[in-house]
């Protein structure tokens, strides 16, 4: 039973960490990414699908993303799709190929896009928390039901605290690297 406990909170800790990691994908730093548009959704044939299931999107140089639809009247909607979306960027069109060039960030807009990126690693802290707590109280309703003793609910604990430091350890890792990819000019 401890270790079931012990094994969903580190599963989901690991959750956790891979939504910071995709949260993390989508703000946009200095130089260009082709995770950056991935969370662009497009209308195709009524539905909405994500811009990576309708066109191939690469590294055209460090400031510049290429976008190719694979049906040329597809070109229209998504270039619509990036300008709509809420990352501010301004596609050109040549062709088939959309070409978005990614615009220097200002100081200022470096440090806000540092301020929303410990708020995302905090709220990720907090709900690494949360799991622990959820997991310490499950062990204290197994002490309360007799089915294990004060020791090993005290152990469990002790282990539950070391897994939530390597997962707020990971957090904090995670937040240093991409402040200074923010930072970087």
């Amino acid at each position: 039973m401890i270790e079931d406990i012990k094994q969903d909170a580190t599963t989901r800790m690991e959750k956790s960490i891979i939504a910071l990691q995709h949260d993390f994908a989508k703000i946009r730093t200095g130089r260009a990414h082709t995770s950056l548009l991935d969370h662009i959704k497009v209308s195709y044939y009524g539905d909405t699908v994500p811009l990576n299931q309708v066109a191939n999107v690469a590294v055209g140089d460090s400031r510049m993303l290429t976008v190719t639809p694979w049906e040329e009247s597809m070109v229209p909607a998504v270039e619509k799709a990036i300008i709509s979306s809420d990352l501010g960027l301004n596609p050109s069109t040549s062709g088939n190929v959309i070409r978005v060039n990614l615009p220097v960030l200002t100081e200022e807009r470096r440090r806000e896009m540092t301020k929303i990126v410990r708020t995302e690693a905090e709220s990720t802290r907090i709900s690494i928390r949360n799991i622990r707590r959820d997991a310490n109280s499950d062990f204290k309703d197994l002490l309360k039901d007799k089915d294990i003793s004060e020791d090993e609910e005290r152990r469990a604990t002790e282990d539950i605290q070391k897994i939530t430091d390597k997962y707020v350890a990971d957090v904090d890792k995670l937040l240093t690297n991409k402040d200074a990819e923010l930072m970087e000019i």
